[in-house]
């Protein structure tokens, strides 16, 4: 929460925007375990995707690469730093700031050699909340970019497409 009542204040967002959306919000854990692979060429350890959260935080547990960003158009390997997060910003987190921080498209690929494990925490709205664009972004020179939808409606949406990029996000946008 401090992570997130942190940007707003960069953005000078009302704080209980964010307060609102994420206090006692869904937090989830996963572990990553990529084995070495003789082919890694041949092998996507995880699809490109957008988090479809708010924020994730990463722990490369081995400080073995594999993280990989997309940055235009290419693919950029991130190394690793020893005891470091990555703090990804989600495609919700991207709706309520209403495109001004971004979420980033990201794969995990796989070493010949060794295993790769991460441990990624992530954390969203609660299940019973709405969002869209803060109240406090949205003026006439920048108006919403995305619409408002319940968080139930949106993750029922979201688990109903294929995990390919950043598409759901661009179904959230406003024509």
């Amino acid at each position: 929460m401090k992570i997130l009542l942190l940007m707003a204040k960069a953005l000078q967002m009302e704080p209980k925007d964010m307060i609102e959306l994420f206090d006692e919000g869904r937090q989830a854990l996963r572990i990553n375990y990529y084995p070495p692979c003789p082919r890694p060429e041949l092998v996507t350890g995880l699809t490109p995707h957008s988090d479809s959260t708010g924020l994730t935080i990463l722990l490369q547990v081995n400080e073995m690469e594999g993280l990989q960003v997309r940055k235009e158009g290419q693919w950029v390997s991130l190394k690793p730093l020893p005891n470091a997060f990555v703090v990804n910003v989600g495609d919700i987190l991207e709706i309520v700031m209403n495109g001004t921080y971004r979420s980033i498209e990201h794969r995990a690929m796989v070493n010949s050699m060794m295993e790769r494990l991460s441990i990624a925490a992530f954390y969203s709205p609660k299940l019973e909340g709405e969002f869209g664009p803060a109240p406090s972004l949205i003026t006439m020179e920048k108006p919403a970019l995305f619409r408002r939808i319940g968080m139930a409606n949106y993750l029922r949406g979201l688990y109903s497409c294929e995990l390919q990029g950043k598409s759901y996000l661009d179904i959230m946008r406003i024509a």
